[in-house]
């Protein structure tokens, strides 16, 4: 039985690096600054929105920075660790 089990996280494991090999490579060719950008930009937005009392709206844009910048950070650590 565990040779079983053994072989069926083997098989999950090469399934689950297909998918974030696939994933790096296309995230890989985003520039790091462009995420970086992007979480200044929505910042910049729900700024604007909460000055024009639009508050709803501004906590909305506002939460979208952090995932933002840490796509970011996870496209920078991918890079760096990118085989030569």
């Amino acid at each position: 039985m565990v040779s079983t089990v053994e072989e069926l996280v083997e098989g999950k494991h090469q399934q689950e690096d297909a998918l974030t090999t696939g994933i790096e490579k296309v995230t890989s060719k985003v520039p790091s600054a462009t995420f970086l950008a992007a979480g200044f930009a929505f910042m910049g937005i729900s700024a604007l929105l909460a000055l024009s009392g639009r508050t709803k709206a501004a906590n909305f844009i506002g939460q979208w920075v952090p995932t933002i910048l840490i796509m970011g950070l996870y496209n920078k650590v991918v890079k760096e660790h990118e085989p030569d």
